[in-house]
């Protein structure tokens, strides 16, 4: 991509920075509109699509060769926007599978899985895609593109994966009628291996959960 159109801030839909702001942009708006809780019943799945789409549009962010930006220190956007009324909204509403284990790095050998929550992931997410859009909001599109890319590599890229993960083993556990394995009374700031995590796991059946948000098992 030219230099010329890393400093675009015209609409030219064809503009790869309008396209990736925009699709950030459009994630923010969802999920947050998803968290208010108005459309229970539709959540898991709409988040499943919401995360696929900005992992695609991390993953344009991701192959692009290295943005560097302007200056050498990155301009003051002030004090990131409180994301803790989110991120309670979706502990709520995602409450009793908000819990979820993952390993970070699938090449470093024998990790322990570690306790996570999707609602503490969206918000982190939200916070990496939101501090990029006042950069570029404020014309310096070149500093979002760099933050994008170097917090999607270091930060809202590894969450956004494990939260696709999850969200996606949901989903398909109620779609093929399996039994989920909860993480009954684990929380996040513990650190367990994974033989302590199997201990803890409780069995929930698909009903008691499919309802609710907004899946249905396989017939």
């Amino acid at each position: 991509m030219s230099d010329a159109m890393l400093h675009a801030v015209g609409q030219d839909p064809d503009d790869f920075a309008v396209q990736i702001a925009d699709s950030i942009e459009s994630f923010i708006v969802a999920t947050t509109e998803v968290a208010k809780g108005d459309e229970p019943d539709s959540a898991v799945p709409f988040l499943l699509l919401e995360v696929s789409q900005l992992l695609l549009t991390g993953g344009r962010i991701g192959a692009h060769e290295d943005i560097v930006p302007d200056d050498r220190y990155e301009p003051d956007t002030g004090p990131d926007a409180d994301v803790d009324d989110l991120r309670e909204r979706f502990a709520v509403l995602l409450d009793p599978v908000d819990v979820f284990s993952e390993v970070f790095d699938p090449y470093e050998p024998r990790r322990a899985p570690v306790a996570c929550r999707i609602s503490d992931n969206l918000a982190d997410i939200v916070t990496d895609l939101r501090h990029g859009l006042a950069h570029y909001r404020a014309g310096r599109t070149t500093e979002a593109l760099w933050w994008w890319q170097f917090s999607y590599f270091s930060n809202w890229g590894p969450t956004a994966s494990a939260t696709l993960r999850a969200l996606q083993s949901l989903v398909a556990h109620v779609r093929l009628d399996q039994p989920l394995q909860e993480l009954d009374g684990l929380d996040t700031d513990e650190d367990l291996a994974e033989d302590a995590l199997a201990e803890e796991a409780g069995r929930v059946m698909v009903e008691e959960i499919a309802g609710p948000l907004g899946l249905r098992p396989a017939r």
